[in-house]
């Protein structure tokens, strides 16, 4: 019976620290796609506007918005909002003027 308690211990130690890694490399992922996603963002004073969404392992990507102003000088510091696309296996930033309204 001892050998069993044992045995159940050491699997819950390995699990608590393999859930304790995926969390950490889960939050290190999560950062790289924000600082890809600022990167690429055309806006001056870019930041965050929304939660990611995650897509799919087999699709790949995560989505975010960006909200920052216009840089270009007859936009009159207006502010815009772009839809970042982060590809997790290249570690890539593609962005695209993102405007929620349907026209």
């Amino acid at each position: 019976m001892k050998f069993f308690s044992a045995i159940l211990i050491t699997c819950t130690l390995f699990s608590a620290t393999a859930q304790a890694s995926s969390s950490q490399a889960w939050n290190e992922q999560r950062q790289q796609m924000l600082k890809a996603c600022l990167a690429a963002s055309q806006f001056k004073d870019a930041h965050v506007r929304s939660k990611p969404a995650e897509f799919d392992d087999q699709v790949g990507m995560s989505a975010l918005l960006i909200e920052g102003v216009y840089p270009q000088q007859h936009m009159q510091q207006r502010t815009g909002t772009e839809l970042c696309l982060y590809d997790r296996r290249q570690h890539r930033a593609f962005v695209s003027e993102w405007s929620p309204e349907v026209k």
